[in-house]
């Protein structure tokens, strides 16, 4: 084991992220047991067809993002009970999804039922991130800040690939239903595990992410609450750049997401090879959480932009209908190039925005990045009709590349350090200050 490896196990020692990372480790991978299961479970079911999977895991998708600002809001509110939020939306997803695992295996699973149950996990997944975010920073000391990341998304990356499997396995051999029973009973360990996180006591002044006090949210009202998250985010050009950028990446693979399969199967193979391409990408991920612990950058999101040109190669290789094995390369290498992205932004986030802030500001950046993810997927299907597949994703490919050098082109970007100063982060009151009076 190489010393780098060691050194970010060994945040594992302090017990309250210990607990954290058991919580989530546990939690990922039920829910990707779950993806593999829940698409033969609704189609399966009585009136259950391709079109109701996707109302299914679009009622989802639309709940989390709905909610991801109420999400952040709640959790700056009390930052010292971060913990318990993220517990509180583990216990509402242990009852969704328990109850989905009821319907399918009693066979009285109807498509309203589970559309509105997806709904509710979606919301549960929108209270829990935020809150996921603001804690990490609160559990861990900033020179250890990168080394949880990496761990995390390590474990992020290695449950998806084995979970997923798995779920495949559990549908053949002891059916969908209860399958999706195994994701819900990982919601309630991951509960039991975040309920037992002691926070270390805050300190007594100053409000610089290393050392800040846990100042509630402005607290007057939610409205009041997010102009406050919005004002430090957009005070951020940095931040806004990235994310309007990862919205742009997002509804390029949406995209391709649709199209991928249409071209493997016309030109690489059909399905087997669209699934060997996916097991590239989800390898070179693992690939990425293991480099990204060798490197400490000065810049970490001038090296964090930097790596996202690596998700272009993809988009145009499907595009030209390049050979099977020189775009799964080009898939590992994205990857890879996906967790450098990762695991260096979450950590200068982390690191570079006021704890009392951090979880509001991590949900506009969530919102701002889902945007177009589920829109390419719905215009994937109308646009090739018009212009062809392969013109679609080189127009994607094309806005891609635009929104990367734009944003690896502002000095904001490439500018911030590692480090944080105390005059590089904003105090409480720049929260409450109220906006300029209009001209």
């Amino acid at each position: 084991m190489s010393s780098t490896l060691r050194g970010d196990l060994a945040v594992l020692s302090e017990q309250p992220f210990l607990f954290l990372f058991l919580a989530r480790t546990v939690s990922l991978f039920g829910s990707a047991v779950a993806l593999g299961a829940l698409p033969f479970a609704v189609l399966g079911m009585h009136g259950g067809s391709a079109t109701v999977l996707g109302l299914v895991l679009g009622a989802r998708s639309l709940a989390q993002v709905a909610l991801l600002l109420f999400g952040g809001v709640l959790a700056d509110r009390r930052p010292q009970s971060r913990s318990r939020l993220m517990a509180g939306s583990d216990v509402l997803a242990f009852a969704s999804q328990g109850l989905t695992a009821t319907l399918f295996i009693t066979g009285a699973a109807r498509p309203a039922q589970i559309i509105v149950l997806a709904a509710v996990s979606g919301a549960a997944s929108a209270l829990f991130g935020p809150a996921a975010k603001g804690l990490v920073p609160q559990l861990v000391d900033g020179p250890r800040l990168q080394s949880a990341n990496v761990l995390l998304r390590l474990s992020y990356n290695t449950t998806s690939v084995i979970g997923t499997a798995l779920g495949g396995v559990l549908v053949v051999t002891i059916g969908a239903g209860w399958a999706l029973s195994a994701d819900a009973i990982t919601f309630g360990v991951s509960a039991v595990l975040l309920a037992g996180i002691r926070l270390r006591q805050p300190l007594a002044s100053g409000t610089a992410p290393a050392s800040g006090r846990m100042a509630p949210a402005s607290g007057s009202s939610v409205r009041a609450d997010l102009a406050g998250g919005w004002r430090e985010f957009t005070s951020r050009p940095w931040m806004c750049l990235v994310s309007v950028q990862f919205a742009i990446v997002n509804g390029g693979f949406g995209m391709l997401n649709v199209l991928g399969p249409v071209i493997a199967e016309q030109h690489m193979g059909g399905p087997a090879a669209w699934a060997g391409l996916l097991a590239a990408k989800s390898a070179g991920m693992i690939v990425g959480s293991l480099l990204v612990a060798r490197i400490r950058p000065r810049f970490p999101v001038r090296t964090a932009v930097l790596a996202t040109f690596g998700s272009l190669p993809p988009i145009f290789l499907f595009a030209a209908g390049a050979p099977v094995w020189l775009v799964g390369a080009l898939m590992l290498v994205n990857g890879v190039t996906v967790d450098i992205f990762e695991v260096l932004f979450d950590t200068a986030m982390q690191t570079h925005v006021p704890r009392e802030a951090l979880s509001r500001i991590a949900s506009y950046d969530a919102a701002s990045a889902y945007t177009l993810g589920p829109l390419g997927t719905m215009l994937a299907g109308p646009l090739s009709e018009a212009i062809g597949a392969s013109g679609s994703l080189y127009g994607a490919g094309a806005l891609m590349t635009l929104a990367a050098i734009t944003t690896f082109a502002s000095r904001s970007v490439r500018q911030l350090p590692a480090e944080v100063t105390a005059s590089a982060v904003p105090t409480r009151a720049s929260l409450m200050k109220p906006p300029p009076p209009a001209a």
